[in-house]
């Protein structure tokens, strides 16, 4: 719960601070674009590279390591210039991506009989700390006067996930090695029909939701509303997932709900987008809402990637697979919006370019949750249930 708490604040408190960051540090338009992309870069590039230091160390010294990382990054970000900020993201960033990546294994080996329930804790948490980063960050700007502090003050929170995660982390290094296993490539899962489309789903819903993650406080600043309320938005939509996470995965583990709690999130965010493009900015409730309900099909996808494969080290690499292309193709969402705004001189068309991401990932959702995929619960009688299980990863079997 600690650790969920961290994943989202850093970027969502940077997301809502933004705006003043560029008042007061004065950057351009590159860096400016260039911010709201590095967490998903590094969630890409440090991602890929969880699978082996889990390997090397175990995913409960991984996941220390992160939190180590992240702290340091986060402090880094109280020192006001561009370089400070920009490395201090890198730095805190990279310490998520571990995170992100070892976090389904660490549940998988943990929590192997309630892998939707902690999944559940884990990415409600998640939302939880992005909501309050996102409506608290711009007052404790104000408060403490600096833009670079109101980013930093973050760090506190991972020092104490990080003191609360140690004994975990020593207590596992006390337990017997295992023996080592046969190794599961993370690239020859992409092979295989069902971490195609695992990858394929992650990516796109990484495009959609961070462009909004990243963009939405500027967005509706841009259309009339002042930072705070605009920041208040961003934690409406978070509040919103920390709902619906709870219905979505209660529909996904019923027979035949797979599909349904998917399609549900996906449409929602498909109309959050319309609404956003069509709606005048003082309606922005409307599509704060529908999004966030969008953003939970985060936790539909994790609890796939946690479930996949039949043991802890194929469910690492799927979660290396799908989260490393997912992130760095990703970037091109909050890059993207950026600079097509700078290009077009509004939000008008990158928010028509967001509405067609959001209309592809409803049709991957479909595809991915297809009756007679991989994956797919049967009956007795051979009927598709929809109900999430355990699927071997054949790294064999063609795409």
């Amino acid at each position: 719960m600690l650790i969920g708490l961290n994943l989202r604040a850093g970027i969502s408190s940077a997301s809502a601070l933004y705006h003043d960051l560029q008042q007061v540090l004065g950057y351009g338009a590159l860096t400016a674009a260039l911010l709201p992309s590095i967490p998903t870069l590094c969630f890409a590039i440090a991602g890929a590279g969880t699978s082996w230091l889990v390997r090397r160390v175990g995913v409960e010294k991984a996941i220390a390591i992160a939190l180590a990382t992240l702290t340091a990054g986060l402090a880094l970000r109280a020192v006001p210039s561009v370089g400070m900020l920009l490395l201090g993201t890198v730095v805190s960033m990279s310490g998520l991506a571990v995170c992100n990546v070892s976090m389904p294994a660490f549940i998988r080996e943990h929590y192997a009989s309630k892998t939707a329930a902690m999944t559940g804790v884990y990415t409600i948490t998640m939302s939880f700390g992005a909501t309050i980063s996102a409506a608290v960050s711009v007052p404790l700007a104000m408060q403490l006067d600096s833009p670079s502090l109101g980013l930093a003050a973050w760090a506190v929170l991972s020092v104490v996930t990080l003191l609360a995660f140690i004994p975990i982390a020593l207590a596992a290094h006390r337990r017997p090695t295992p023996a080592p296993g046969t190794a599961t490539s993370p690239w020859k899962l992409l092979k295989t029909r069902q971490g195609l489309l695992i990858t394929a789903f992650f990516t796109i819903q990484a495009i959609a939701a961070y462009s909004i993650i990243s963009w939405l406080p500027l967005i509706l600043i841009d259309g009339g509303l002042d930072p705070a309320t605009a920041g208040l938005m961003l934690g409406l939509a978070q509040v919103v997932t920390v709902v619906t996470n709870i219905g979505l995965l209660a529909v996904a583990a019923r027979p035949g709900g797979l599909r349904v709690a998917f399609m549900l999130a996906s449409g929602s965010y498909l109309l959050g987008a319309i609404a956003l493009l069509a709606l005048p900015t003082q309606a922005a409730v409307a599509p704060a809402l529908l999004l966030g309900f969008g953003f939970g099909v985060f936790a539909l996808v994790l609890v796939v990637i946690s479930k996949s494969g039949s043991t802890t080290a194929e469910a690492t690499a799927m979660s290396t697979a799908a989260q490393s292309v997912g992130y760095l193709v990703g970037t091109l969402g909050p890059f993207g919006m950026g600079l097509a705004r700078s290009l077009s001189g509004g939000w008008t068309v990158p928010l028509i370019l967001l509405v067609a991401v959001a209309a592809a990932q409803a049709v991957l959702a479909w595809l991915l949750t297809a009756p007679g995929r991989d994956g797919a619960s049967r009956d007795r009688g051979g009927r598709n249930t929809g109900a999430i299980t355990i699927v071997p990863l054949q790294e064999g079997k063609p795409a």
